[in-house]
């Protein structure tokens, strides 16, 4: 039996609107519900905060509004949470320190030049406190790159204890040096080895002739070791999912993204969660080709080869989504939907483990 619960409403609480979910279940079994607090409107830029609420009954219900991240007036979001061996939990995000430029002044919005920058902070008592915040932006983004977002979604640690957060960013054509279009959606990933201590650059994936455009990418660890990096492709042609792999903890990719043509979806984020136990990796999106509308949990038996799917949730609007394990029979998913659009609220679904495979 499915249950489902809202965490998060839009114009309630103090904000005209909730975007960008992840979720995480910390080692004592409580759930943690991310996303960006957007104060006075649904857009991407503004006075956005990092908000959280936590449950400790597996999601049904929820404990009051917490804000765990913010940039005063500015934007602070695309929360990647990531519960460590240890039980701490990383929180990786960006903060927008952007000025306008003559370019974003003549296109009607702030350069990213040199604007997105990269935090991290922590919280060792399950999400009631946190550290204060420390930026890392020298070690993970390289000169040149513009728009900067993690994720969305949750990080990962692997079995070796290496944390990966996957993450996007966009370059600009050769030669120019303002920030002038196209700008070509481009994708990496952070890494640390030392428990988010210190962080690197793992593989970069810039491809500038319009087949694939990297955005958004959540990643899954697979059984034999291997990473599984699924991705928004902003590129219309191939389809709308691309799909890598990685033997090396996300240092290098075996080949460049790929269209992953198993996956039906709309230009949207969507998320990966790999199960131990079954081993089956489970993808969430909307499944209408042309719309966020209809989110399905869907399925892979050979580590994402091919897809079928598991869980039509509803035939409502729905958008951006993160999927947690929350116990040994339960599957946590966090999404967007609503009845006439997919911003009305965020959602939360407790789906058993055995409706999925």
């Amino acid at each position: 039996m499915t249950e489902t619960s809202v965490p998060f409403r839009a114009g309630q609480e103090g904000y005209a609107s909730f975007r960008i979910p992840a979720v995480v279940t910390t080692s004592t079994g409580t759930v943690l519900a991310f996303c960006e607090g957007r104060v006075n409107s649904a857009s991407d830029h503004g006075h956005i905060d990092i908000v959280l609420k936590r449950s400790t009954d597996g999601g049904r219900t929820w404990g009051p509004l917490a804000v765990v991240a913010d940039n005063n007036w500015h934007l602070a979001g695309n929360p990647a949470p990531v519960v460590l061996d240890t039980g701490r939990i990383l929180l990786v995000y960006i903060r927008n320190h952007a000025t306008a430029t003559e370019a974003g002044i003549l296109r009607g919005e702030v350069s990213d030049t040199d604007g997105r920058r990269i935090w991290v902070r922590h919280s060792d008592d399950d999400g009631v406190t946190w550290s204060s915040s420390k930026e890392i932006t020298a070690q993970v983004k390289r000169p040149g790159w513009r728009w900067y977002a993690t994720t969305p979604g949750h990080a990962i640690q692997l079995s070796t204890g290496r944390v990966v957060v996957a993450a996007n960013h966009t370059i600009p054509p050769a030669g120019d040096d303002i920030g002038t279009e196209p700008r070509y959606n481009s994708g990496h990933c952070l890494l640390s080895d030392d428990r988010g201590a210190t962080w690197s650059i793992g593989y970069t994936d810039e491809n500038t002739d319009g087949y694939i455009n990297v955005n958004e990418t959540t990643a899954a660890e697979l059984p034999d070791g291997r990473v599984y990096f699924n991705t928004r492709n902003d590129s219309v042609s191939p389809g709308n999912r691309a799909d890598a792999y990685s033997e090396d903890g996300g240092t290098t990719l075996t080949r460049p993204f790929r269209p992953q043509a198993g996956l039906v979806a709309p230009i949207c984020e969507g998320s990966v969660l790999q199960l131990r136990d079954p081993d089956v990796l489970l993808f969430s999106g909307p499944a209408d080709p042309g719309a966020r509308a209809l989110m399905t949990i869907r399925a892979s038996t050979d580590h994402g080869v091919t897809w079928r799917s598991a869980h039509p949730v509803d035939g409502l609007p729905a958008a951006y989504s993160d999927l947690a394990r929350i116990d040994e029979e339960t599957v946590g998913l966090l999404y967007e939907t609503g009845d006439f659009g997919p911003y009305e609220s965020i959602t939360f679904r407790r789906v058993p483990v055995n409706r999925l495979t």
